[in-house]
């Protein structure tokens, strides 16, 4: 295959930054402090989505009387005091796949269902953002993965054919958005193990980005 023939999206939370697990304990620790029960577990089901289908899915749980912008507000406020401290840490390989890639040509495309000003300042503050042709973030449209518009989107966007596009995700709801698009998914699992479904609907599942990094190598002919 030659190396113009493919371009290749990313994810961002829990495929680029180890994120969605910073985000989870901030929300069992608001979960703690208020006394809401069996939050991890609702969140859980939020992972890959939006800001708008989060609220949703915890207004299905708890019922639309839940404060929901006041909880996330402290959320917010304890995940950037420990990123600000610490720094968001990128996941293991993230930075040489996507090296890897830019250096062989690959048209290279984020979709993420965070909002693009925050998406933009991570990957910036990272030094990532560079290797992305196009950046999508998930307040651009209304409806979020497991729907398949944000890749739609991103390949509209970056010119290129949903067919000849790998998708590279961590999320139930990110390979299901992924493949009903008609990208090829591959699933580097973060918080979620690959299900029977998830086997189904990706073209591959690895442990790593480094797998990943070598899957590659041979869809480019073994380089």
């Amino acid at each position: 295959m030659r190396q113009s023939d493919i371009s290749v999206i990313f994810d961002m939370d829990g495929t680029i930054f180890d994120t969605e697990r910073l985000v989870l304990d901030c929300w069992e620790r608001v979960g703690e402090r208020h006394g809401i029960p069996g939050i991890r577990e609702v969140f859980m089901r939020c992972i890959g989505t939006n800001h708008a289908r989060t609220q949703e899915i915890v207004f299905g749980h708890y019922g639309k009387e839940f404060p929901y912008e006041k909880f996330s507000g402290e959320s917010s406020v304890l995940f950037h005091e420990i990123a600000d401290k610490e720094g968001i840490p990128v996941k293991p390989g993230a930075a040489e796949l996507l090296k890897y890639l830019s250096e062989h040509k690959i048209p290279l495309g984020l979709a993420s269902s965070t909002r693009l000003a925050v998406v933009t300042q991570e990957l910036q503050a990272a030094g990532l953002y560079g290797y992305f042709q196009v950046v999508v973030g998930g307040d651009l449209l209304k409806n979020s993965k497991p729907a398949p518009d944000i890749y739609l989107m991103t390949c509209e966007r970056m010119g290129v054919l949903p067919e000849k596009t790998y998708a590279v995700e961590d999320s139930y709801n990110g390979i299901r958005s992924a493949h009903s698009a008609g990208l090829h998914p591959i699933m580097v699992p973060d918080l979620t193990p690959a299900t029977e479904e998830m086997q189904s609907l990706s073209e591959a599942v690895f442990t790593d980005l480094f797998e990943v990094r070598e899957y590659f190598g041979t869809v480019l002919g073994g380089e």
